[in-house]
């Protein structure tokens, strides 16, 4: 499948408003329980200069009657699979928590399997893999996970209230808690491209130091960014992260 065969009907990929013919594909992975509409007003924001696209995870939105996946190894070779058509221009990843997680493993996908490498890879409130935590948070209990999604703050809390809505939440969220809690991080070799870390200054999952801990996993160059707000900065200041977004792609090296 071409990069220029991305619509609307794609399970996987949604685009909310194209970008310019040609232009780079910034490809955005969402956060644990999180869906692509999390990243529509970032995708929005950024589709004056790129084609700014959000990943649709089995199991959420228009996707719930699939089964969620609980296997991040799993999920990042369905992910790679599908996004490994669009390799045929330049193209950037974006993740969050999870999603940083996941852009990750699909990078190293990408020089493995297809010795090409995102332009940028922008890792966003995770801690390097290579930093761990122990979180206990109870699957078992609909109270522990509530409670863990009041304390980051990640979801509005309207919808804690309603009970069909929170019904379509708490599944993926239960499944991607699984996949995080059981995810094993294998020291391979680092990426090579550029990797850009931005962090909350109160986010409390992971600490200014945990996030500079990701320069240990690539040889390209690095930066780190630390925006105001906790563990879901983004939603907070996105005109400020997608300009910088936007800044740190315009000093990529691409190919002609």
């Amino acid at each position: 499948m071409s990069s220029k065969t991305v619509t609307e009907s794609d399970r996987w990929i949604r685009s909310y408003l194209p970008g310019p013919a040609e232009a780079l594909h910034l490809v955005s992975f969402p956060h644990a329980g999180g869906s692509a509409s999390y990243y529509r007003p970032f995708c929005t924001s950024l589709s004056d200069r790129f084609n700014a696209l959000a990943l649709q995870y089995p199991g959420r939105q228009d996707r719930r009657d699939e089964q969620c996946v609980t296997d991040l190894h799993v999920l990042a070779d369905l992910l790679f699979d599908r996004l490994r058509h669009l390799a045929d221009r330049p193209l950037a990843f974006f993740g969050h928590s999870m999603g940083a997680l996941l852009a990750f493993e699909v990078t190293r996908r990408f020089e493995r399997e297809l010795d090409t490498s995102p332009v940028a890879l922008f890792l966003s409130g995770r801690r390097a893999p290579s930093r761990h935590r122990d979180e206990n948070v109870d699957l078992s209990s609909d109270d522990s996970l509530l409670a863990e999604i009041r304390e980051l703050s990640g979801t509005d809390p309207r919808l804690l209230g309603d009970d069909e809505m929170l019904k379509m939440i708490m599944e993926p969220l239960r499944a991607d808690y699984r996949a995080l809690g059981d995810y094993h991080f294998t020291p391979d070799p680092p990426v090579r491209c550029p990797v850009t870390v931005l962090t909350g200054a109160d986010d409390p999952r992971t600490s200014r130091d945990e996030a500079a801990a990701w320069q240990d996993h690539t040889t390209g160059t690095f930066a780190l960014r630390v925006f105001p707000g906790g563990h879901f900065f983004l939603s907070e200041n996105v005109p400020a992260v997608t300009d910088y977004v936007a800044e740190r792609l315009a000093d990529a090296a691409l190919p002609d």
